[in-house]
């Protein structure tokens, strides 16, 4: 499994950006996916229509660890519909299995994307915490993934 896991991956595992309760006025999505047992919360904090920061916490694999942490960082700064559509491409990728998810899309994802691609047991683990961000970005709350 480490072949599997680059470097990429494993740096975000060990150093997962904004892995955290966020603090003050936010909204929350869950997610949880039963056929493993992860489980996330998402915090959003958006003001007007923009994602000022996002955040997470979890009790998850590696890989979803990692996409959670690029997701993070990829959406913080967008406006809530183009983070949906982000959300939406890189859902389309895994589903797909290949490794890009578009032009937009941060090198680091592709590391997700490969194990995937590897892997297509894993994609509900990839997907998992943008499930529980579009559950905090359109106030649905949770879900089962």
């Amino acid at each position: 499994m480490s072949k599997l896991y680059d470097e990429v991956v494993l740096d975000h595992i060990r150093n997962a950006r904004n892995y955290r309760v966020m603090e003050g006025d936010h909204r929350i999505g869950e997610a949880v996916n039963p056929l493993c047992g992860d489980t996330f919360t998402v915090f959003v904090r958006v003001t007007g229509d923009v994602v000022d920061e996002v955040s997470f916490q979890c009790e998850c694999c590696g890989i979803s660890m990692a996409s959670a942490s690029i997701m993070t960082e990829w959406v913080r700064g967008r406006r809530v519909a183009d983070a949906l559509a982000v959300k939406s491409t890189f859902l389309a990728a895994a589903r797909a299995r290949v490794v890009s998810a578009g032009d937009d899309a941060p090198p680091d994802h592709e590391a997700v994307l490969r194990v995937v691609a590897a892997t297509p047991n894993r994609e509900g683990c990839a997907t998992l915490a943008w499930t529980a961000l579009e559950n905090a970005l359109t106030d649905s709350g949770s879900a089962v993934a």
